[in-house]
């Protein structure tokens, strides 16, 4: 498939009440393995895209090595290629626009787009925000491409209280119906746990909502029937795979001489 094909595939993959399943990757050996296993497309996490280099997660790692690796994944197979371009790596609209261009170039279908001031705190305000999905929409579209944007509001993930999510509920509805607006094709609302919260936003939203996966999270058959038209799994599988390596090692030293 080209990749305006890819793209296309992508979004038909993304289905209220059949979810597609996101089993995040951070390299092109992890997408291979991911692909083998059966995997209809392949997503990074930023955490662990920069984990895996010795950076830190929030854009510390240079845009240009974040570049590359998604260009070797995109080479790797030949599924769709979302990328977690974290706040793409600019403030303004038009910046956004240019770079998110060179994730495209380098095979890429999609991107998560978070609202979240990366490297400060708090939420950009919607308008800012809805401006730069615009803009990046504009861009894509000008290129002929169904570039998928999943539009990722932090209002839950910055509330660690989860006794005060059901009262962010109507502001993550808000915001997901300005950036649909603005030419978001997703909602992913990560941190956001509980049953109830997720049917709501599933029923009010417009665009397939992404849930990821951790401690307290629904399976996935419960989040199908609660709506969820998305799962992704974050920087789980690194964190699993690096303990993994690491229990490994300290058996092997163990038993050296």
């Amino acid at each position: 498939m080209n990749q305006a094909d890819k793209a296309k595939a992508f979004a038909a993959l993304h289905q209220k009440g059949k979810p597609v399943v996101l089993y995040n990757i951070w390299d092109a050996g992890t997408a291979k393995a991911v692909a083998e296993g059966g995997a209809k497309a392949l997503a990074t996490g930023s955490w662990s895209v920069a984990a895996a280099q010795g950076y830190a997660d929030g854009q510390a790692l240079p845009m240009a090595a974040l570049i590359d690796t998604a260009r070797a994944i995109a080479a790797s197979t030949d599924l769709p290629l979302s990328v977690d371009f974290e706040g793409a790596y600019s403030e303004e609209p038009d910046g956004a626009a240019a770079n998110v261009a060179k994730v495209m170039d380098a095979g890429a279908i999609g991107i998560n787009f978070e609202d979240q001031i990366v490297g400060g705190s708090g939420l950009h305000p919607v308008e800012k925000q809805a401006a730069k999905i615009k803009a990046i929409r504009a861009m894509a579209d000008a290129r002929g491409i169904a570039f998928f944007i999943n539009a990722r509001t932090d209002l839950f993930l910055a509330e660690r209280d989860e006794s005060k999510h059901a009262g962010l509920a109507d502001e993550a509805i808000a915001r997901g119906k300005a950036y649909a607006a603005a030419g978001a094709n997703g909602l992913f609302v990560p941190g956001l746990a509980n049953p109830a919260l997720i049917e709501k936003i599933c029923a009010a939203s417009t665009l397939p909502v992404n849930i990821i996966m951790r401690s307290g999270v629904p399976d996935a058959k419960i989040l199908a029937s609660l709506g969820a038209g998305r799962i992704s799994y974050g920087p789980g599988p690194y964190r699993m795979m690096m303990e993994k390596l690491k229990e490994a090692a300290a058996a092997v030293y163990a038993a050296a001489p």
